[in-house]
C-alpha cells in the first residue's frame, strides 16, 4: 500500500500496476535496553530492583509501504536508522511488537551470510548443510554443489575445514549457497561489504539476472551507487522512521543530505546550503567531446558537469571525484587546486565544469561524483554521488591506474 511519503513518478506508477509481494502495515519493533546489567547472581541480590528501568529503542517505527512483485527495491539510512532491524522482520528473525508483514512466496534471506556454518566442517559439507537448512532438497542440494563451488571460486579449497578460509572465503561460499535457493523473494543485507572487486562485480551480474528473471528483490546498502545501478524505487529511513519513498536517484540525493546534516549537527565538517546552486547532470566526454559511457583505456578523455545557479554566489568551488567498483577514490580534483578564482555568478546562470585527462585508470566501471561548495568549502551546495559512469575497456593491469612510465633493462 503506497505511503504519503511516495509521489507519483513513473517507477512508483510502474510499482503499483503489479500484484504486491510485501505488505508491510504499521510494524513496530521495540528494543528495551535496561540501566544496569549484572554479571553476577549476588549482584542480582544485592540489587533486586535496579533492573526495572530501561530505555526503549525504537528500531522501527509504525512503518507502512508496499513491494511489487519483480521489483528491485532498496532501503538506506545511516548507522542505527533501523534498515537491518526492518530486514529482519521481514525475514521473521524478529517478531514485530505490532503491525503485520504479509509476503508471498518464499524469501531466500542474505542476511548474516554464513552463521550457520560450523568451522569444524569443511566447505563441501558445510554448503550441503547449508542449502538443505535453505529449504533444497538433498538430491537438488547434489545437483547443485559444483555449481556452488563454482561461483564461490573454491575448488581448491572445498575439502578444507571452514576455520581456516578467512572472512571474504566465507562471505563467498554462503552466497554462493543462498543464490541456489528458488525463492520468489530475496532480502539482502550488506552482504558485498567483504570480498574482493571481482567477486563484488560477479555477485552484481548476478542482481542482475535475478532481477530479469523477476524475481522480487529488498536491498539493504549504504552504496548510492548500487541504489541507482540497480533498484526501480528505493526507501530512506532515519531513527526507524520512512522518511521517504522515491526514485533511486532523488532517495540518493536525500541520503547524502541527510548525512551532511548530521556532520553539521556534530559540529564538524561542512554543511549543506540547498537552494543555491543545483548540479544538473555530469558526464564524461571522448577526445571528440561525444558524451561516452565506455572508453578505451589510455585514450583522451574530459569529465563534466553542468551547474545552474539559482542564487548569486561569489568564487564557488567545483570538485569531481572518480570511484572504482572498490569504492576507492582513484581521482580527485577541484578548481581550488588551479585556479586562483571561479568569479561571480549570478542566479539563473548555467556554467559547464570540465577537466580533460588521460584515461589511465585499469579496465572496469567507474562513477564520477560531482560537488559545489560555496567559497572557503564550509558550506556544500550540491552533491551528486555516482551521477556518471565510465566503463574503461583494454588489457588487463596489476594496478588501479597505468601510470606512464618507461621499462628498460641494462645489463651490467
Amino acid at each position: 500500500m503506497p505511503t504519503a511519503a511516495e509521489t507519483l513518478d513513473p517507477a512508483h506508477a510502474a510499482a503499483r500496476t503489479r500484484e504486491p509481494a510485501i505488505v508491510v502495515d504499521h510494524l513496530q519493533k521495540t528494543f528495551r535496553l535496561p540501566h544496569r546489567r549484572y554479571s553476577t547472581l549476588k549482584e542480582r541480590v544485592l540489587h533486586p530492583f535496579s533492573s526495572s528501568t530501561y530505555d526503549e529503542l525504537h528500531a522501527v517505527h509504525d512503518a507502512t509501504f508496499s513491494v511489487a512483485q519483480g521489483e528491485f527495491f532498496g532501503i538506506v539510512g545511516r548507522n542505527g536508522s533501523g534498515k537491518s532491524s526492518l530486514l529482519k522482520c521481514l525475514a521473521g528473525i524478529y517478531n514485530a511488537d505490532s503491525g503485520s508483514v504479509a509476503i508471498a512466496g518464499r524469501i531466500s534471506p542474505f542476511i548474516e551470510l554464513g552463521v550457520g556454518f560450523n568451522p569444524e566442517l569443511t566447505a563441501r559439507d558445510n554448503a550441503m548443510v547449508n542449502a538443505i537448512m535453505l529449504g533444497l532438497s538433498r538430491k537438488q542440494a547434489r545437483e547443485r554443489f559444483d555449481s556452488i563451488i563454482e561461483f564461490a571460486e573454491l575448488e581448491e579449497f572445498m575439502d578444507l575445514p571452514l576455520k581456516n578460509y578467512s572472512s571474504g572465503m566465507v562471505v563467498r561460499l554462503a552466497f554462493a549457497v543462498t543464490v541456489q535457493v528458488d525463492a520468489e523473494v530475496l532480502l539482502i543485507d550488506e552482504v558485498l561489504a567483504v570480498g574482493d572487486a571481482a567477486f563484488q562485480a560477479k555477485c552484481f551480474d548476478q542482481f542482475h539476472r535475478l532481477k530479469a528473471e523477476g524475481k522480487t528483490i529488498v536491498f539493504v546498502t549504504h552504496d548510492m551507487s548500487a541504489i541507482q545501478r540497480f533498484c526501480d524505487r528505493a526507501m530512506l529511513v532515519e531513527r526507524g522512521k520512512i522518511m521517504s519513498i522515491d526514485s533511486p536517484s532523488v532517495i540518493a540525493r536525500a541520503y547524502n543530505e541527510l548525512n551532511f546534516g548530521q556532520i553539521l549537527s556534530e559540529g564538524a565538517g561542512p554543511r549543506m546550503i540547498p537552494d543555491v546552486a543545483e548540479i544538473k547532470e555530469a558526464w564524461f566526454e571522448d577526445a571528440d567531446g561525444k558524451r561516452v559511457t565506455a572508453l578505451e583505456h589510455g585514450a583522451r578523455m574530459a569529465m563534466a558537469m553542468e551547474v545552474r545557479f539559482h542564487q548569486a554566489a561569489e568564487d564557488p568551488w567545483f570538485s569531481l571525484h572518480v570511484r572504482n567498483p572498490a569504492r576507492h577514490v582513484v581521482f580527485s580534483t577541484g578548481s581550488t587546486l588551479h585556479l586562483t578564482t571561479t568569479g561571480a555568478f549570478t542566479a539563473g546562470e548555467t556554467v559547464v565544469v570540465r577537466v580533460e585527462l588521460e584515461n589511465w585508470f585499469s579496465p572496469g566501471e567507474y562513477t564520477m561524483t560531482p560537488t559545489i561548495a560555496a567559497s572557503g568549502g564550509t558550506d556544500v551546495l550540491d552533491v551528486r554521488e555516482d551521477l556518471a559512469t565510465l566503463d574503461v575497456h583494454g588489457r588487463p593491469l596489476g594496478g588501479v591506474v597505468d601510470i606512464p612510465h618507461t621499462f628498460e633493462v641494462h645489463r651490467s
